[in-house]
């Protein structure tokens, strides 16, 4: 008997709970050819796609270790990964690239997805091997293959170029739109097109560009939180922020945090001494503006058990990452309203004496670092807050402690913000890596505190 015939090895299925109640026949591996698993029917053992999304076409293969035998006899198997884009897991641990397995080595392709038990027995001559099992069992998520491998497919058949692979856009489907990230490629060949159609009309290019690029910063929040909102919700929440800017609620803030309370940041001049812009910034721009993005949040926050389905589910603030997106989406519709209606005209106006030209370009200067500062400015203080307001919804009797924390916490990053331009560079960038570091621990731990985490697509895996 050959080194080749004493020993056997196989991949036991480890189904669920709710899949089966015995064990279906192992997968016995081949000892001459590596045998594949992954989403593709053409692997040897191939994996239900409707059941266990993390799972590549292509996730892993198993492979005898040629030319390494102990003497008596035993053989050894290897795991590697073939690039998938979840991982492949042996005991908990990830496979960087190939590892040797070991009897009741537990395999996971992608931590969430199916499990199998590696094994290696003494086998008995072919004439009298017992069948593995009397009345196989087959489980929904893996699909009944013969228990070999299969060989290799011929020369021939390796070699022929199908249609799909000449126009791959014949055959991406769904995958296409939802995985290259089309639409945000779209946006952007639009907004090339119209910013050319704008060129020489200062206003309608200025809009365009700053609307884009605070999109892009928004798109990388709204990827990260990981829940899917409503569009017209996000820019009915946005667009209420930025009108509330001409309505007279900005007078009636003003005359609260400027003229009652010492907020007034006009009277501060280069000889004011530092804590007093600290105390002026922190009720004048902190408290004032982070209460004042906030309202349209506590507003969808207060109708939420007023309105019907599906509108409360959609406007309504029900958890922390709800209102981390609305409240990042007020910030939006502030600060392009801030910034396209008062910063940039007044640094137009400042600089036109030097030329039209040199005025818009001014203005392009001031533009796009506000706008591109949203994701660690205003959107981070506002989505910040969000978070409070959504996690109040989840302990209501612990609401106002909840809400006093999450509105002090992110006034004083808006303060330090605006203090520390007098200060340095070097402090600014300080503070705004710490401001998008408190959002982004926000949506992390909103994600995991998430009534609805199952459906998050930012946690979700996906091949």
């Amino acid at each position: 008997m050959t080194a080749q015939e004493q020993y056997i090895a196989s991949l036991q299925f480890l189904p669920r709970r709710a899949e089966a109640t015995t064990l279906p026949p192992p997968y016995v591996l081949s000892t001459t050819t590596p045998t594949v698993l992954g989403r593709d029917l053409r692997c040897h053992i191939p994996i239900d796609a409707t059941v266990y999304r993390s799972v590549s076409r292509r996730h892993a293969e198993i492979t005898p270790v040629e030319g390494i035998e102990t003497p008596d006899g035993t053989r050894f198997w290897q795991i590697c990964d073939l690039g998938s884009s979840n991982g492949t897991y042996v005991n908990g641990l990830r496979v960087e690239r190939c590892q040797v397995l070991r009897v009741g080595d537990r395999i996971s392709l992608g931590q969430n997805g199916p499990e199998f038990v590696f094994d290696r027995q003494v086998s008995t001559p072919p004439s009298v091997i017992p069948p593995v099992a009397s009345a196989p069992v087959t489980p929904p998520a893996i699909q009944a293959v013969p228990a070999i491998a299969s060989p290799p497919p011929s020369r021939r058949t390796a070699e022929t170029v199908s249609i799909t692979q000449l126009f791959p856009i014949l055959s991406t489907g769904r995958e296409l739109a939802r995985k290259a990230y089309l639409v945000p490629a779209i946006a952007t060949v639009l907004l090339v097109v119209a910013l050319f159609l704008t060129i020489g009309n200062p206003v309608s290019f200025n809009l365009i560009l700053a609307t884009y690029l605070a999109s892009v910063a928004y798109f990388c929040i709204y990827q990260l939180c990981g829940k899917r909102k409503p569009l017209w919700v996000l820019a009915l929440v946005g667009l209420a922020s930025a009108l509330m800017l001409v309505s007279p609620v900005l007078d009636l803030f003003i005359l609260v945090f400027h003229r009652i309370l010492p907020g007034d940041i006009s009277t501060t001049t280069p000889e004011t001494p530092f804590v007093v812009i600290l105390v002026k910034m922190f009720f004048g721009a902190g408290l004032m503006e982070e209460l004042f993005k906030a309202l349209p949040v506590l507003v969808a926050f207060g109708l939420r058990f007023r309105l019907r389905s599906p509108l409360r589910q959609h406007l309504g603030v029900w958890e922390p990452l709800d209102g981390i997106l609305l409240g990042a989406a007020t910030a939006v519709g502030f600060s392009l309203m801030e910034t396209l209606g008062v910063y940039v005209p007044a640094s137009y106006s400042a600089t036109l004496g030097a030329g039209a030209d040199a005025a818009q370009l001014a203005s392009l200067q001031l533009l796009i670092p506000r706008v591109l500062g949203l994701i660690a400015g205003h959107m981070a203080y506002s989505g910040y807050f969000g978070y409070f307001i959504g996690l109040s919804a989840l302990h209501r009797r612990q609401r106002k402690l909840i809400l006093g924390v999450g509105y002090l916490t992110a006034a004083t990053l808006h303060t330090l913000w605006n203090a520390a331009g007098s200060l340095s560079p070097a402090v600014l960038a300080i503070v705004g890596c710490v401001s998008y570091a408190f959002l982004g621990a926000a949506i992390l731990k909103a994600r995991v505190l998430s009534p609805t985490r199952s459906q998050n697509f930012a946690t979700r895996f996906h091949p």
